[in-house]
């Protein structure tokens, strides 16, 4: 009974654990193809899905800035815009976020989206090398006034992770704007 209580346990937290497959985007920041699978040197990936024109996005950037540059050689850092609205086209898509580094990625099929079940922006995904999420949801609990953030949960996640430390919360509630849907 012992050993069946266990299976039934080992597949539960399995279930759980949900591995993103491998995907490629084009980057608008220098035309590119990006694929999630090449950020293989990193301990962890963080993928933000954002938009040009949502006022958290714009309340989050200089946060999300602050988060690459902490963690840079670290936690690979990836924003992906899946919005079909006219203003986030990739052409619209160029001119946003250059200033970060990283790759800015057009998922105009939504297909990355639905693989991460992500509906709103800014939402963020932690990955470990296997691609599994550790930890999804806000980046912290104060979207608007970024001196009065009690709670900054990606940065508590990523630190744990690189740790070796169990995640506690693993997900939280995410406050943005709903990615819009073809």
């Amino acid at each position: 009974m012992q050993k069946l209580l266990f299976i039934l346990f080992l597949a539960t937290i399995s279930a759980q654990a949900q591995q993103v497959p491998n995907f490629s985007l084009p980057n608008v920041n220098d035309g590119s193809v990006a694929e999630l699978n090449q950020f293989t040197s990193y301990s962890g990936i963080v993928v933000v899905f954002t938009s040009n024109e949502c006022p958290y996005d714009n309340y989050y950037k200089d946060r999300l800035k602050k988060l690459i540059e902490q963690y840079k050689g670290k936690i690979q850092f990836l924003l992906i815009n899946s919005n079909v609205d006219p203003q986030e086209s990739v052409e619209k898509m160029a001119i946003h976020y250059t200033d970060l580094g990283i790759p800015y990625l057009a998922d105009k099929d939504q297909k990355v989206a639905d693989q991460f079940g992500a509906r709103k922006s800014p939402e963020v995904f932690l990955l470990d090398r296997q691609r599994i999420i550790q930890y999804s949801g806000a980046i912290d609990d104060n979207p608007q006034v970024a001196t009065d953030t009690k709670q900054n949960y990606l940065k508590d996640a990523i630190d744990k992770f690189l740790a070796g430390q169990k995640i506690e919360v693993t997900n939280n509630r995410v406050l943005g704007c709903t990615i819009k849907r073809k």
